[in-house]
């Protein structure tokens, strides 16, 4: 599998990035003022990440996920580990990333990849999203922020 920058000519994967971010306009915006990568296996596309820069020093992953009949494989947490290492190599100081409170397998994932849980966005997605979102039978309605030093 290769990671690799989305160059300036190609069109962002939507599809994908919808899957893990209902709000086309969000998912725009931040495929705009970011850095998209994609995860391809025999020029297959399978994942997808955005670096957002946030602060001085500070970068976020703002999206991520993986093609459905990839899932289980182990490749979202390919994925975050070379956004970590990315960060890292473009020197920044903190990655962050969030995710809902619904978001089990998630929060798992990011924890067993050295992330720690920093805060919570009380309702931020009932603030930022019409329609409401149900995942593991749990309303997502909470943003849990989680960090890492690089």
């Amino acid at each position: 599998m290769e990671i690799r920058r989305l160059s300036i000519d190609e069109e962002p994967p939507m599809d994908l990035l919808l899957l893990a971010d209902p709000s086309r306009n969000i998912v725009e915006e931040y495929v705009r003022r970011g850095e998209c990568f994609i995860a391809e296996s025999d020029n297959q596309l399978v994942g997808v990440y955005v670096l957002l820069p946030t602060r001085p020093q500070t970068v976020e992953i703002v999206n991520i996920a993986v093609v459905e009949e990839y899932h289980g494989k182990g490749i979202g947490k390919f994925l975050v580990k070379n956004a970590i290492k990315t960060a890292k190599k473009n020197g920044y100081k903190t990655i962050e990333i969030g995710t809902g409170n619904s978001s089990i397998g998630q929060l798992v994932l990011y924890q067993k990849c050295g992330f720690r849980i920093t805060g919570v966005d009380i309702d931020f997605f009932v603030r930022h999203y019409q329609e409401e979102i149900f995942e593991n039978g749990i309303q997502c309605r909470d943003m849990i922020r989680l960090s890492q030093d690089l």
